[in-house]
């Protein structure tokens, strides 16, 4: 089989089991990516130079784990699925993930963004990533049809891992999607690109929009466009909203992936006394 031979197959097989269009294209690239480095069909490669690679990506090319890992979820599927080989999986680990704490944008902050726009599209892009706590990929493909002024609420179709869900409209959020209405009046896509005007914002253009005003305001901390969404959980959190509430408004299937922002959340907010405090000999007078 040729390279390209290759990709065709495993494009069949992806669409066959019907994951998403997400995945589809992740795979895709990565089982592309792989080839071309060794600038052979996936059929004259095995575990050696899946093994290779995979360490070329973490010391090399200096990927996070998460980036790694993102390889090795696609090789296997290649291999397994597409081209019926069998691997043996101990020789191909997946990459320790070592998750540090995220900086997290004050209120103060995330105003001073929205207050750095200059558009009114872009701002109301910011507002309902983090009014909703949504992904790059949710509001680029937000429809018109999904607002529900009624119910307050957005619908979120097809999020990670092909779910349907709800998430949170704010009145503040309805209020500039209404000002953005009256001005562009959008048809089908809530955001259009500005590039091909056929079609909805990619999620890099959402990211470029974020970095621009995030500069502007002057905002030095290592953050990007996802930034707001554990800005809206943390937040949430912090004015005491339970956690299996907000587990629901973000999608996520394991409470344990929602329970990570309960690090994040600042301890002077919790209004805590340690039991140390309350010890007879340390009351105080």
């Amino acid at each position: 089989m040729t390279k390209e031979q290759v990709l065709e197959k495993l494009k069949f097989d992806v669409q066959l089991r019907g994951l998403s269009k997400h995945t589809q294209d992740e795979y895709f690239t990565k089982v592309k990516i792989f080839q071309n480095h060794f600038d052979k069909p996936a059929t004259e490669l095995g575990e050696k130079h899946i093994r290779e690679f995979l360490h070329y990506l973490s010391t090399e090319k200096g990927l996070v784990s998460g980036s790694v890992n993102s390889y090795n979820s696609g090789l296997p599927f290649l291999y397994g699925a597409t081209l019926d080989i069998n691997l043996n999986c101990k020789q191909i680990p997946r990459h320790r993930k070592n998750r540090k704490f995220p900086d997290i944008l004050d209120k103060e902050e995330i105003q001073s963004i929205f207050d750095a726009c200059d558009n009114l599209r872009d701002k109301c892009i910011l507002m309902t990533t983090y009014g909703a706590g949504l992904r790059l990929s949710e509001v680029a493909s937000l429809k018109v049809s999904d607002i529900d002024s009624k119910k307050m609420q957005l619908l979120i179709r097809n999020g990670k891992g092909s779910k349907d869900r709800y998430a949170l409209l704010s009145k503040s959020n309805l209020d500039i999607l209404r000002d953005y209405w009256k001005e562009y009046r959008p048809k089908e896509w809530l955001f259009y690109s500005r590039i091909n005007t056929g079609t909805h914002i990619t999620p890099r253009g959402v990211a470029n929009i974020f970095n621009k005003y995030k500069n502007i305001a002057g905002i030095t901390k290592d953050v990007s466009t996802h930034t707001l969404r554990h800005c809206f959980s943390t937040h949430l959190l912090e004015s005491g909203v339970s956690i299996f509430h907000i587990k629901q408004l973000l999608g996520h299937s394991d409470i344990s992936t929602t329970c990570f922002y309960l690090h994040l959340v600042k301890i002077e907010s919790l209004n805590i006394t340690s039991p140390l405090d309350l010890l007879d000999g340390n009351a105080d007078d």
